[in-house]
This record gives structure tokens, sequence and C-alpha cells, in this order.
């Protein structure tokens, strides 16, 4: 197992390195080259500029079993059908029960901003110490529960 870390702009890489540093899980931060990323433990790898390339990279990398830290419903998507687990930086578990209805939301809500220029939705609101603490409590329940599934 191994965590894969989709780091642009991801507020939870050092609780992720903390945790995995503890159960000893080795770390793969991928960004992009407008990023800059620095760690003592994970590896880091920077991907070339373009739409979606640390997303594809990110998959590319992943393997059953694994766990896959990213915002992006389609990453998290095509992770989940390479056998990973994914959670998003809010503590969310993506599974393969709720990953079409996430995909769904964000399709229509994508298709309502095209149609009307004044239909805004809201930014998420400024990270708090709440936030960070149900994230890590959720991420380590996760690699919890892969430990204790039989091989």
């Amino acid at each position: 197992m191994k965590i894969l870390v989709d780091a642009d702009a991801c507020p939870v890489v050092r609780i992720v390195e903390k945790i995995a540093k503890e159960q000893e899980i080795p770390v793969l931060l991928l960004c992009d080259t407008n990023h800059v990323l620095q760690s003592d433990y994970s590896e880091i790898k920077v991907i070339g500029a373009g739409a979606d390339a640390v997303d594809f990279a990110l998959v590319n990398q992943c393997s059953k079993g694994d766990i896959v830290v990213t915002q992006d419903y389609g990453v998290a998507a095509m992770a989940l059908g390479k056998g990973a687990y994914c959670i998003h930086q809010s503590g969310k578990w993506y599974t393969n029960d709720n990953i079409d209805a996430m995909l769904m939301e964000r399709h229509m809500a994508k298709k309502a901003r095209r149609t009307n220029s004044r239909h805004h939705l809201k930014g998420p609101s400024k990270r708090s110490e709440e936030d960070d603490r149900r994230f890590q409590e959720s991420f380590e329940k996760l690699i919890l529960m892969i430990n204790a599934q039989p091989l």
C-alpha cells in the first residue's frame, strides 16, 4: 500500500505525511510545475503543466489497495475503478456506492453555471482546525479499516 496525494493546493498534505510516517506507509505527492512542494518524508513528482496532467499521472501510478487523497471526483472515480481507496480533503470517503451521485451533482452544477451566468456557487469556507481534525480522524479510520481486511 502507498498513499498518493493530488497535492496541487491540497491543505492536508502535512496531516497525511504525519500519519503515513507513523504507520510507515510510503507517500507520493503529485503536483504540476506551478506548485513548489518540499517534504522530508514523501516522494515528490512534478508533472508537466497541462490540463489534467497531474490527474492522469496519479491514476496511472495508483494500484489496487492504495489510498488516493483528492478533491477531484473524476480522479476518485478512476482510482476506485483501479481498486484504490479514495478520500476527500474533507474526510469524506469516495466509494463505489456514492461516486455516481457525486459525479452527477458535479455535472448538474457545471450545467447550471453554463446556462445561467448569474448562477454562481459559493466557494468553500476558510479551512478550520475542526476541518483538519475531521480529516485526520477519517483518514486514520480508513487506514485501520484497510489494515483489518484479510489479504
